[in-house]
């Protein structure tokens, strides 16, 4: 393969999937994850922090709308599952959103999407364990009745030193993961089957207290409110795009994939309406807004004793920590996959012959993420967050598009619907909650990519394996 100038670097689809072995074995990874244990894994990177912690916030800023705000999050999130279930089956590898952009709109634009990937998967893995090192001392007062002092649970922004909660949950998480997919896949799914259990209770709970009076006045302040609530809302679902990242330890990826997608916004969004309606139903916006741990809070409030709320707790610290692990994993491969492109350093792409694990690349991303997690407040990286999430997501849905145009002819085993009307009001929705994240966060975002822009042209562009004419060409008896 001669080097293509930048402008023009795109790596098809088979040259993507003869690398990474998408239709035999992963590049050094094993295939060892079925449906089931891919919706865990879905569901486990979805539920935690967004409706367990952010839900008061959501609140906060939609009253009782935020029922319109999970729906509207949702309905964004449908229309670009869509894309990434048909761009999942077309090219079942690990980079996800990465892999997808560089297959169709450039090395350029995929290093950017990576570079927004580090918001999505890692400065979020470092929101959700301080929402985990919250719930954690709502357990230890719920059982113990005592919590760890404020010094070493928080970070300066909340009045502490630092996070050390945070810290540990990363830890644990980048433990398990080295071990091996086999072990963390178990763990997911044992975690996503007990953090819905808990949700559940926490709505029967709830509903016994339910009033239609507290969801009246429902439009607090009207659409804007409801447009705010949504990008806060949108949190919640990130994640849902983690299972794409899977695509070489997934058994018959071209199926299971977008299976697994569909099946797990449809439980997330179920989820997510349930529990926002319990909340509210029970206590009224107002007692729901901006505080802390607020499940367990009605719980406690419903019941009048700690026991429920302490129950809550504990699986609020379940969940949260089913998210670390499903996150941390996203981030390695989408690492690992950029790595293989030589746009990244080459230790990210490193597997270990015992565990077939990218050891390094784990324990890297545990170190640099438990940093802002020590020292950081959940408020100041979800919007970020958030923006990050949706801009790939744009990009998401216009690859598909592009991919339509260029390989018509490529094996998918999922085409979505009404295409393209699809995709582009997938686009419209991205756009429309990115509005609604406020002109400092995008400000924040722009500059965010200009520096991600300057990494790229001063290494990645010159390490490229693909501009080098490193790229081997595919085999075709890999390619589909």
């Amino acid at each position: 393969m001669s080097p293509t100038p930048s402008g023009l670097r795109i790596k098809s689809p088979e040259s993507l999937i003869a690398e990474s072995g998408a239709d035999l074995e992963g590049h050094g990874l094993k295939r060892t994850m079925g449906l089931f244990q891919l919706v865990c894994f879905g569901v486990g990177a979805i539920v935690g922090t967004g409706i367990f912690v952010g839900l008061s916030d959501t609140v906060a800023e939609a009253g009782p709308a935020v029922i319109v705000s999970f729906i509207l999050a949702a309905i964004t999130c449908i229309f670009t599952a869509f894309s990434f279930a048909e761009l999942g089956s077309a090219i079942p590898v690990s980079g996800s959103s990465y892999s997808f952009a560089y297959a169709t709109l450039g090395e350029r634009v995929a290093f950017l999407v990576g570079w927004c990937l580090l918001l999505e998967y890692g400065v979020s893995v470092s929101a959700v364990a301080v929402g985990w090192s919250q719930y954690l001392n709502e357990l230890l007062d719920s059982v113990f009745g005592w919590q760890l002092p404020e010094a070493l649970s928080a970070g300066p922004a909340d009045g502490g030193v630092i996070n050390l909660p945070a810290v540990l949950v990363m830890l644990m998480a980048a433990t398990l993961l080295v071990r091996g997919i086999r072990e963390s896949a178990r763990a997911t799914a044992a975690m996503a089957v007990l953090k819905i259990g808990i949700l559940i209770v926490f709505c029967a709970i709830a509903y016994s207290a339910f009033q239609a009076g507290n969801l009246t006045p429902f439009l607090k302040d009207g659409m804007a409110g409801v447009t705010s609530g949504a990008s806060l809302a949108f949190f919640s679902y990130i994640g849902f795009d983690a299972v794409t990242t899977a695509g070489e330890e997934v058994k018959n990826p071209r199926r299971n994939i977008p299976l697994a997608i569909m099946i797990c916004i449809g439980i997330v969004t179920l989820l997510y309406v349930a529990v926002a309606v319990a909340a509210i139903g029970a206590l009224g916006a107002d007692a729901v807004g901006n505080k802390p741990a607020a499940l367990s809070l009605v719980v406690d409030q419903v019941t009048g004793s700690s026991i429920g709320g302490g129950i809550i707790a504990f699986g609020a610290v379940v969940a949260i920590a089913s998210v670390v692990l499903a996150v941390m994993y996203g981030q390695t491969r989408i690492l690992m996959s950029m790595s293989r492109d030589g746009l990244i350093p080459r230790v990210f792409e490193r597997v270990s012959p015992k565990t077939h694990t990218p050891v390094g690349g784990t324990w890297i991303v545990a170190v640099v993420f438990a940093i802002p997690a020590a020292f950081s407040s959940l408020d100041a990286v979800v919007n970020l967050t958030t923006i990050g999430t949706l801009a790939t997501m744009v990009v998401v849905n216009i690859a598909v598009i592009a991919l339509r145009r260029s390989h018509p002819h490529l094996k998918r085993s999922f085409r979505l619907p009404l295409y393209p009307v699809s995709p582009i009001l997938g686009v419209g929705f991205c756009l429309y909650l990115i509005w609604g994240t406020g002109w400092t966060t995008m400000l924040q975002f722009l500059v965010f990519l200009a520096v991600g822009a300057v990494i790229y042209a001063v290494y990645g562009r010159r390490n490229s394996r693909l501009g080098d004419g490193a790229t081997p060409k595919p085999d075709a008896a890999q390619a589909p």
